[in-house]
C-alpha cells in the first residue's frame, strides 16, 4: 500500500465519523508496532492539507521488560519534527512477576491506558489515537460473541468523561494485510514487542479464527465488517457518507 492510499482510507474515517475538528491536539500512541507506525505516517501526512488544522504528539507507555530499545522510533519521531513522550512505567513487573497474571492482557490494556491518557492530558491534548484497523474491528466483534454472547465492536470515537479526552481510531477502513504492505514498501522501522503473552491471546484466537472462516468463505471478513459499520451499534457516531469530488454530503 503506497501513503497516497493510507491517506485516503484514514481522510475517508476521519471525514465519515467526523474525528478530528480544527484546534485538536491529538496524542498518537505509539507502541513501536507497525500499526502505531502507519498511524502516526497517517496523521502526521494528513496534518499537511486537512482543512481543519490539527497537530499532533507522540506516546509510548514503555512496560519496562527487558529488549524495549526504542531509538529508531525516537530516530523517526526526530526527522519528522514531531513530539514525543516516553513514560516509564513497571506495569510488566507488576503483571507477569508481582501478580503473575494467568490472563494479563486485561488488566495490562487497563494500566496501559490509564498512563498513555495520563500523559495525553499532561502534553495539552484533547483527543488520543489508537491504531485500531478493520481487522482489529472484526476481531472485536468476534471476541464480543464468543466470550460475551453479544454483537458489539469499538466505536469509532469515545468520549471518556472521566478523563475529557475523545478516543478516535482513524485506520479503522484500512486492512492489516495493507499496513504489512505499506511498512514493506517504506522499510519502516518497528520495535518487537517483549510481551511474554504477544501471540497466545484470545484475540490472536479470533485473528486464527476468522482467518480460516474466510478460506472456507472468501469476503466473510468484509461482510462482517459491513455488518458492524450499518448495524446501529450503541455509541457509535452517526456516519456522514461525503462524496468529495462533488464536495457536498449525500
Amino acid at each position: 500500500m503506497k501513503l497516497q492510499q493510507l491517506l485516503s482510507l484514514t481522510r475517508k474515517a476521519v471525514d465519515e465519523y467526523q474525528l478530528i475538528d480544527a484546534g485538536d491536539q491529538i496524542a498518537v500512541g505509539i507502541s513501536g508496532g507497525k500499526d502505531s507506525i502507519a498511524l502516526l505516517y497517517a496523521l502526521h501526512g494528513l496534518m499537511r492539507f486537512y482543512p481543519k488544522p490539527f497537530s499532533i504528539h507522540a506516546i509510548t507507555v514503555n512496560l519496562g521488560m527487558e529488549g524495549f530499545d526504542l531509538t529508531p522510533i525516537r530516530t523517526l519521531l526526530a526527522e519528522m519534527g514531531v513530539p514525543y513522550t516516553v513514560v516509564d512505567t513497571q506495569i510488566g513487573q507488576i503483571i507477569f512477576e508481582d501478580r503473575k497474571e494467568s490472563n494479563p492482557c486485561s488488566l495490562c490494556a487497563k494500566m496501559r491506558k490509564g498512563a498513555f491518557n495520563e500523559a495525553a492530558k499532561a502534553a495539552g491534548c484533547n483527543k488520543v489515537a489508537y491504531a485500531h484497523h478493520k481487522d482489529d474491528i472484526v476481531e472485536t466483534m468476534m471476541l464480543s460473541l464468543i466470550y460475551e454472547g453479544r454483537f458489539y465492536s469499538f466505536s469509532p470515537k469515545t468520549y471518556l468523561d472521566r478523563m475529557d479526552l475523545t478516543v478516535i481510531r482513524p485506520l479503522m477502513f484500512v486492512h492489516e494485510a495493507d499496513i504489512i504492505g505499506f511498512r514493506n514498501k517504506y522499510n519502516l522501522p518497528t520495535v518487537k514487542n517483549p510481551c511474554p503473552a504477544d501471540g497466545y491471546t484470545r484475540r490472536e484466537y479470533a485473528k486464527n479464527l476468522l482467518r480460516d472462516i474466510n478460506l472456507e468463505a472468501p469476503g466473510v471478513k468484509d461482510r462482517m465488517f459491513s455488518a458492524i459499520i450499518n448495524g446501529n451499534l450503541p455509541g457509535w457516531p452517526k456516519r456522514t457518507l461525503m462524496v468529495r469530488q462533488n464536495q457536498k454530503t449525500v
